[in-house]
């Protein structure tokens, strides 16, 4: 998490509130890592391809991912955003299925990859490490079911500018604009993001652009007035 955003926080649903690595014993997390190899990703590089057949697991040690999925309409969402002590991939190394995302790097990314047949023999060896990993996976289904409750009662404005805090929150920077979300992500993937269409999701930037609550770049959306998207996700109430 980018500390500079803190002023955006709230409960957020895009990343883990405790990354993989760090919900492990010192020595456990060492001897994960020691399964793998290092690799470095370069930015909007593919680290996982939605229905590849591919089963290795990656640590992340450094840097931020964006999780997608694409249905064959093209309607195309947000996931999740992974970023260091994240693990990725572990469902595919579990069950031996395609993978069901896409994970793309957001910056220069350093992760771990380990082979599934190493990873399942280390999760038999080491059951801290495996119930930690369903501890993880409950998390994770938990933030889900509890954001779609959330966007089940919510318009689309709302939804968006709970979207927009938890990215500051997650992957934001202070500028002298605002706070520059720095996340390259398309209209079609925002749209996903919050079950909403794309030319609804157009129509939100521009009345917040009109407003002077955002400006917007070319994937990059810079927060003028986070007070104002608070009040419109009602993550608190009003002020003067």
């Amino acid at each position: 998490m980018n500390e500079s955003a803190d002023p955006v926080g709230g409960e957020g649903g895009l990343d883990d509130r405790v990354p993989f690595l760090a919900r492990l014993e010192e020595a456990d997390g060492t001897a994960l890592r020691a399964l793998g190899r290092e690799v470095i990703y370069q930015p909007r590089s593919t680290l996982l391809h939605q229905d590849e057949p591919t089963t290795h697991v990656l640590l992340v040690l450094h840097g931020w991912t964006k999780v997608t999925a694409a249905h064959p309409n093209g309607y195309q969402a947000l996931l999740a955003l992974r970023g260091p002590g994240d693990i990725v991939g572990e469902s595919a190394a579990l069950t031996r299925r395609p993978r069901s995302a896409t994970v793309t790097a957001l910056e220069r990314v350093r992760a771990v990859v380990i082979e599934h047949e190493r990873f399942r023999v280390f999760l038999s060896r080491f059951p801290d490490v495996a119930l930690q990993l369903l501890a993880l996976a409950s998390d994770r289904t938990r933030a889900a079911d509890r954001r779609n409750l959330q966007f089940a009662s919510m318009p689309v404005r709302e939804r968006l500018a709970m979207l927009l805090l938890d990215l500051a929150r997650i992957h934001g920077a202070r500028t002298a604009e605002g706070i520059e979300v720095a996340v390259p992500l398309t209209k079609q993937e925002l749209a996903g993001a919050v079950s909403a269409s794309r030319e609804m999701v157009q129509r939100e930037l521009k009345s917040l652009r009109d407003r002077g609550v955002i400006s917007t770049g070319r994937r990059t959306v810079v927060i003028v007035r986070p007070d104002v998207l608070h009040r419109i996700a009602r993550a608190q109430p009003p002020t003067a």
